[in-house]
């Protein structure tokens, strides 16, 4: 099977209107900013994304919230972004806020094939409307529980720092957050790196996502390395 593809363009090439998509990276480190490009230029409509966050109002998912090509969004963390606000505020964008350990758990089902998982966040507030709650005894105690259903997106989409032809994929820091999540959950996997390696390169050792998850691989390039909010000390400090 051979993994590499040309670009961003080649590897969201059958993304169409309406699916289901996870998006890597964590606040704006490690997402996939060339795929997301491809994404608004290629103006696929009713897109429901799932991520950590959604960008800010110039980069990241932002900019496909600016073009109103996402229908809904999928988040733990929103508070950057001025657009998405002004959306969900006047009814135009469907919302679902997740905790954040929910989200990552809630992939890792999807990459295991685990159809739901029970957690403890969320019972007795709003989150729990209309879902099951069961009670468990565990580690001596009996508390309640809420059902949660894995993510199945039709796509998933990271970015990592390196890559080989196989699709083994090695993440820095905080990129790694959600990223091999995300990787394992989605039916098809597109992966952009950095840089692209031959087979056998990388120290198996250090390999964070293996290729048997991943479908398309190729390598950006002139990445931006955005901070989301830069925090300096006082001059006399």
């Amino acid at each position: 099977m051979n993994k590499v593809v040309k670009n961003a363009e080649e590897a969201i090439r059958d993304i169409a209107d309406n699916m289901t998509i996870a998006l890597g990276g964590f606040g704006l480190c490690g997402i996939p900013e060339k795929c997301i490009e491809a994404l608004v230029k290629k103006d696929v409509k009713g897109l429901t994304c799932i991520s950590n966050n959604a960008g800010v109002d110039d980069f990241g998912l932002g900019m496909l919230l600016q073009k109103k090509q996402i229908r809904k969004m999928v988040s733990s963390y929103v508070g950057e972004n001025a657009e998405f606000e002004r959306q969900m505020l006047s009814g135009e964008l469907e919302v679902d806020l997740i905790p954040q350990g929910t989200l990552a758990t809630r992939l890792l089902a999807g990459g295991y094939g685990m159809p739901a998982i029970y957690t403890p966040a969320g019972v007795g507030t709003e989150i729990a409307e209309g879902k099951e709650v069961r009670k468990f005894k565990f580690n001596g105690m009996e508390k309640e529980y809420l059902l949660e259903h894995a993510f199945e997106p039709a796509f998933s989409i990271v970015k990592a720092w390196k890559g080989d032809s196989a699709g083994n994929l090695v993440y820095r820091l905080t990129a790694r957050n959600f990223s091999p999540l995300i990787a394992m959950a989605g039916k098809v996997t597109i992966a952009e790196v950095e840089e692209l390696v031959p087979d056998g390169e990388l120290d198996p050792d250090q390999i964070h996502t293996p290729g048997i998850f991943v479908h398309r691989i190729f390598e950006g390039k002139d990445y931006e390395k955005r901070i989301e909010q830069r925090t300096v000390s006082p001059k006399n400090a």
